[in-house]
């Protein structure tokens, strides 16, 4: 079962049909259970009816194991992602691709236009440095409206960075807009292990990004890109400039964060983790989780 939903509806109905094995997996923090108690309480209660309780980061296991998972069914797998797809582009023709031709510095930020993903502090970042950064520099905004499109617009015009974004709306396929950027943002309240940064690192992008649920398993501070705390523009900005006026710094995380990627996310591995769970759970559930998947100490 992933993602709640799934999990409340699935687990019940996997009750009633009494399904051998039953296995779980959150991709985010549980920040929501607060906004609903009594699902969060449901949660707890289909915990000890799982075989299997996993968590994409070790944030989220961490989470899951003070909702009462025991350990001997608690692991961790983490995101996997196609590098062969998700590999640097030609820039040059990615821009002329996406008319940016002209951009000398170009920003982007994959994720929904939701309140949380704090869309609204990188504007107020971006605004407070606008002047200092290059002439016609450009944000591109990737991702589906929320309901929060209408706001952000307006506040960027209020700061008079309207002509620096662009509002791309959900795509189908992100590669074209990671492929054409210099530096990939995040600036996300929570997050479990967020795809979007490794995406954008599999692509040879360099990563300011808040230091919240598993994204600090992913960025290496001041090697694959910089890490910020949550809801706060200034140091957000600092390191945005930072960035954005060092060359040559950005060309060497970048490299680091391509490398990152190819040795911990391959897509291989993932499948292979979740092959050697099934195997383990079908062959020897009594014992619970593979000790190899169990979450790292933190």
């Amino acid at each position: 079962f992933f993602l709640p939903e799934a999990y409340l509806l699935g687990g019940l109905a996997a009750k009633l049909a009494r399904i051998p094995y039953r296995v779980m997996s959150r991709r985010s923090q549980n920040l929501y259970q607060a906004r609903y108690p009594r699902y969060a309480a449901l949660e707890r209660r289909l915990h000890a009816r799982m075989d299997a309780v996993l968590g994409n980061s070790p944030q989220v296991c961490a989470e899951l194991a003070t909702e009462g998972v025991p350990l001997s069914r608690l692991g961790m797998i983490a995101n996997g992602l196609d590098t062969v797809r998700f590999t640097p582009g030609d820039k040059v023709a990615a821009r002329r691709a996406l008319a940016l031709d002209k951009a000398p510095l170009v920003f982007v930020v994959v994720a929904n236009l939701i309140a949380y993903k704090g869309h609204a502090d990188l504007i107020d970042a971006l605004s407070s440095i606008h002047e200092r950064l290059p002439a016609g520099w450009m944000l591109l905004c990737v991702g589906r409206d929320g309901g929060q499109e209408t706001d952000l617009r307006a506040r960027a015009d209020a700061a008079g960075i309207a002509a620096h974004i662009r509002w791309a709306g959900e795509q189908a396929d992100v590669l074209p807009w990671l492929q054409a950027a210099d530096i990939a943002l995040l600036a996300s309240h929570e997050e479990g292990s967020p795809n979007s940064l490794i995406e954008a690192m599999a692509c040879g992008l360099p990563v300011v990004a808040t230091d919240v649920g598993g994204v600090g398993a992913i960025v290496d501070d001041g090697v694959t890109g910089y890490l910020v705390p949550p809801r706060a523009p200034d140091q957000l900005a600092a390191r945005l400039f930072e960035l954005a006026t060092e060359p040559g710094r950005r060309e060497d995380m970048a490299r680091s964060a391509r490398d990152t990627i190819l040795q911990h996310s391959e897509i291989e591995r993932c499948i292979d983790d979740y092959a050697n769970l099934y195997d383990a759970l079908m062959i020897r559930p009594a014992e619970g989780v593979p000790a190899a998947l169990l979450p790292p100490e933190s």
